[in-house]
């Protein structure tokens, strides 16, 4: 099992340990974060996982964090994880008018820094709060409002991305994951570049190389099923691949609306015996997946970054995934895995991986060094980083 690399300050001190002494040093106690959703919620995603993961080191090192967030059916409207506290109000679109309203009346800005995390819809945190704010955006939304919304609605939802929002944040620092989804926001919404900052997300320790591969092959997409990740790609590609590879087996990880939809197109490839959906895996299931994959399809149509690829190369599984903003960083074209531009690029580049053993080893052994790159204790120090200077420079223009 190879070791995992976290890098380390030029003084030998880990990340974990230098951001708990940044913590101290700096001027954040308190923090309020606003998110469309929590990690419990159904549609949970990146974003999500992201946020948990940064927050829970956050609270480890000292901070007092509070996430408010929109609530989930039957759960409880406050609950502690990881040493934060996630106070649920207001429902799936209620949520923004809501955490407004708290904003202005104090209930949430009180503290010492304010973290919006800008997924789609902002909260226009700039009006309400004027403590030192940073705002998490994983990536610009685009073509995304035609796929899930009405003519009309998608219409508002991309002059409120593109034009009315972009103004309104133009003072506060951006955190995104990768360069590629950094240029697209200082291209897409006119953002100046030295105000965007690249936190790549880690990957948990968990995800490692493991048993040995299937004997047949395996192939594996993770995401919820929702229109921007294209599953319906996903199930042609792996259609063309079987008729090539008779033995092949296909999975889809994840639930989410469109399911009717995909399984619909599954009996009408004919694939009920060899492509499954099965849903939300576990953690400790999710794992033995990767291993045994022997290439993991991400044909997402937008991403911030691209975690499934990241985690399945951390298991020593590689990629093909759609040639995107986020993607174009999490894998690297030619070493951990493909990139590929259409559905029929996808359909080629995975037959090739699945037909070669020593491409496909090669490309799994890439996948293990790319992955080694990534930490959530760097993430965390790293996002930190940007909302203490931020305070520090709120602070320096109220003492001038």
């Amino acid at each position: 099992m190879p070791l995992r690399v976290f890098r380390t300050g030029d003084d030998g001190r880990s990340a974990e340990e230098r951001l708990r002494e940044r913590a101290e040093t700096s001027a954040i106690r308190r923090v309020d974060v606003v998110a469309w959703r929590d990690l419990d919620d159904p549609e949970a995603g990146g974003s999500e996982l992201h946020a948990h993961e940064v927050l829970t080191r956050w609270a480890a090192a000292g901070v007092d964090v509070r996430l408010w967030t929109s609530r989930v059916d039957g759960a409880a409207r406050v609950v502690e994880r990881g040493g934060y506290l996630a106070h649920r109000d207001g429902g799936r679109y209620a949520v923004f008018p809501r955490t407004v309203s708290r904003g202005l009346s104090r209930t949430i800005g009180a503290g010492d820094g304010v973290v919006e995390i800008w997924n789609g819809m902002p909260f226009f945190s700039p009006l309400w709060s004027r403590r030192p704010r940073v705002i998490f955006l994983h990536h610009v939304h685009a073509e995304m409002w035609q796929m899930v919304l009405s003519e009309r609605l998608a219409r508002l939802g991309s002059a409120i991305e593109h034009r009315i929002a972009p103004p309104l944040y133009r003072r506060d620092p951006i955190v995104t994951l990768s360069a590629s989804s950094k240029a697209e926001i200082v291209e897409r919404l006119g953002f100046s570049a030295d105000r965007v900052t690249v936190a790549s997300p880690g990957i948990d320790p968990r995800f490692t190389e493991g048993r040995a591969k299937d004997p047949d092959p395996l192939v594996v997409s993770v995401g919820r099923l929702v229109p921007v990740k294209r599953f319906d790609w996903f199930i042609d590609a792996m259609a063309k691949l079987r008729a090539d590879h008779p033995r092949l087996r296909a999975v889809v990880v994840g639930e989410g609306y469109e399911r009717p939809g995909l399984e619909a197109l599954v009996r009408a490839a004919g694939a009920e015996q060899w492509l499954t959906l099965p849903g939300h895996l576990s953690d400790a299931a999710l794992v033995e997946l990767y291993q045994r994959a022997w290439l993991v399809v991400s044909t997402s149509a937008r991403e911030g970054w691209g975690l499934t690829l990241t985690e399945a190369g951390a298991c020593g599984t590689p990629a093909v995934a759609t040639r995107i903003a986020g993607h174009e960083d999490a894998l690297v074209d030619g070493v951990s895995g493909v990139l590929a531009d259409t559905m029929e690029d996808v359909a080629t580049a995975a037959g090739a991986i699945v037909a070669d053993d020593e491409w496909r080893t090669r490309l799994g052994q890439g996948a293990l060094s790319v992955s080694r790159r990534f930490s959530w204790d760097e993430t965390a120090l790293a996002t930190f980083e940007v909302l203490a200077a931020e305070a520090a420079r709120a602070k320096g223009r109220r003492g001038a």
